[in-house]
């Protein structure tokens, strides 16, 4: 073979190489999808629909590449949000009025809301019928004063005419993640617990049951919602409508499958849980009605959030819904 033959073959075998190298190079890139980091609240059975949409490809589906990040607390979410660490937020949407009431340039606003129960539940130490009255001169572990939980159980409360701070003792000393060990070491005469831990007490074969559910008591409230900065949506509206779509997607799984169903789903993401356990909280969760079949954080709603806020003193007036909830996402994903 010749010099000139032999530098040709060589020309056109380097020019392959270098073709299938960006060719697999765009495909790695175009697989990948968007990179998208969501901060959530806590990492909870609560939010089965997410996990769902997770579990399923739904957001690869979409061409969204999702970091899933957990931030162990509202403000440490919401710290994630405004400092850009996060792209979008999973919390509570009381912390958007927080931060618009602290005249920020760039207000955090709601455009999915995913729940709309509160996801506690009246854990009592025995199964007798349970009424709100029972409460009375009775001590009761709570939540952290201004938590969400604890204000929808002093509101419940209220509701009842029971007055929080005379009818009863509400125990606020203990760490969010320690009334379960506590109750069952002693404390108090009622717990109101998240699950697991609800579910866990009522396993023990302690006599322990739950009695009332507080999503139920309280009303549909906008109890977690996906948030992002104003400036973060108008620049990623796409990407924004992306992500909804794969919300979306979830919540119809949801609506259109069994408890036991569920759980095989978002196993994965509670290795740490058996399955009958996930089926349990997932089937007290869907008897109540906690998520919604879309995305849509209505007026109604987020007004009974403002209700619960100002009857806690955490809020003096009404804020203008507009201002922090976008609906027109979870319209357009609804469709």
């Amino acid at each position: 073979m010749n010099r000139k033959k032999k530098r040709s073959i060589c020309l056109l075998l380097l020019t392959a190489l270098v073709t299938l190298s960006l060719t697999g190079c765009g495909q790695k890139e175009k697989d990948a999808g968007e990179k998208v980091v969501l901060n959530e609240v806590a990492h909870s059975i609560f939010y089965a629909p997410m996990y769902v949409a997770i579990e399923e490809g739904y957001f690869a589906e979409e061409g969204i590449d999702l970091t899933l990040v957990t931030g162990f607390g509202a403000d440490k979410t919401m710290t994630a949000v405004l400092s850009g660490e996060a792209d979008i937020g999973f919390m509570g949407p009381e912390s958007t009025i927080y931060t618009y009431l602290g005249e920020t340039d760039d207000p955090v606003i709601n455009f999915a809301q995913l729940t709309q129960r509160a996801g506690n539940f009246m854990v009592a130490r025995d199964d007798s019928d349970f009424s709100w009255q029972d409460l009375k001169g009775k001590t009761v572990l709570g939540g952290r004063a201004g938590g969400m939980p604890e204000m929808v159980f002093e509101y419940i409360l209220k509701k009842n005419g029971i007055d929080p701070a005379k009818d009863l003792t509400i125990d606020q000393s203990i760490d969010f993640g320690s009334t379960a060990a506590a109750f069952s070491g002693g404390k108090g005469d009622y717990t109101v617990e998240f699950e697991p831990s609800a579910t866990a007490l009522e396993s023990m074969d302690a006599g322990y049951h739950v009695v009332a559910s507080l999503g139920v008591d309280s009303g549909y409230v906008p109890y977690t919602c996906f948030s992002a900065k104003k400036s973060y949506v108008n620049k990623n509206a796409d990407t924004i409508q992306k992500f909804t779509n794969a919300l979306q997607k979830g919540m119809d799984y949801v609506a259109g499958h069994t408890p036991e169903e569920i759980a095989k789903v978002i196993k994965p993401q509670f290795k740490e849980t058996d399955e009958a356990t996930l089926e349990t909280i997932i089937s007290r969760y869907y008897s109540q009605d906690t998520w919604k079949t879309d995305l849509i954080l209505q007026q109604d709603s987020f007004t009974l959030l403002e209700d619960i806020l100002i009857d806690a003193g955490q809020l003096s007036d009404y804020v203008n819904y507009e201002d922090l909830v976008t609906t027109k996402f979870a319209e357009e994903a609804k469709k």
